[in-house]
């Protein structure tokens, strides 16, 4: 069972206003950065390969390409410096982590466009009725 101080430490520090994002989405990343006593807001952009933690310990691994070579960064999703997160396209997976894409070069990367699930009509199937 778990604490329920820890618990409502949790709630408290979760954020209410991020995205629905999933591995396999191609997300920006704002991190507000400091820079003496001025803030600015740096974009990290990148495949998210990994999610793990609930609440308000969730982390997520973000990996892109630069200069032919692959960098990946993980981000606390609750923390203060992340400003915001925005999903630029979503991913079609079949598994949690795709720690395969390290392996991958060039298009063998890229995943497919998850498709929006369509509405049930009246009548319980898929199709329209006339």
């Amino acid at each position: 069972m778990k604490n329920r101080y820890m618990s409502l430490v949790e709630e408290s520090v979760t954020k209410s206003d991020l995205p629905g994002y999933d591995v396999g989405d191609t997300v920006d990343i704002h991190q507000r950065i400091l820079e003496g006593q001025k803030e600015r807001v740096q974009v990290f952009s990148g495949t998210l390969i990994a999610r793990k933690g609930a609440k308000g310990r969730e982390m997520i691994t973000v990996r892109r390409i630069v200069q032919g070579e692959g960098v990946e960064r993980v981000f606390p999703v609750n923390s203060p410096k992340i400003a915001k997160i925005e999903v630029k396209r979503t991913g079609k997976t079949r598994r949690a982590k795709l720690y395969y894409l390290r392996d991958r070069v060039g298009k063998a990367t890229r995943l497919r466009e998850r498709e929006e699930k369509a509405e049930p009509s009246e009548n319980g199937t898929g199709k329209q009725k006339e």
